[in-house]
């Protein structure tokens, strides 16, 4: 199996782990596009390759919205609110 790509998104951006059908990833990715916060979307039913990171870091499940922020670091699920933070640093 290759290794998973490297998710750790620029500074001041996330990587947001998502499926089409996540009522939770809709409301954030409008939020985040609202307040002009940058991400990139990875759809974990197109791209396969992401979803033993996405278990990994929710300890086995493929828990989603999982967003990944510029220090490796990632959340699950996270608010608006907490996003802005850990990007303001």
């Amino acid at each position: 199996m290759p290794a998973t790509p490297d998710v750790t998104p620029a500074e001041g951006s996330v990587t947001m782990f998502t499926t089409s059908w996540c009522g939770y990833c809709a409301r954030l990715k409008g939020q985040l596009t609202r307040e002009g916060v940058p991400f990139t979307e990875i759809d974990i039913e197109g791209s396969p390759e992401h979803v033993d990171f996405v278990e990994q870091v929710n300890g086995g499940n493929r828990t989603v919205p999982t967003v990944v922020f510029p220090d490796g670091s990632a959340a699950t699920n996270p608010s608006l609110a907490e996003v802005r933070a850990r990007l303001a640093g």
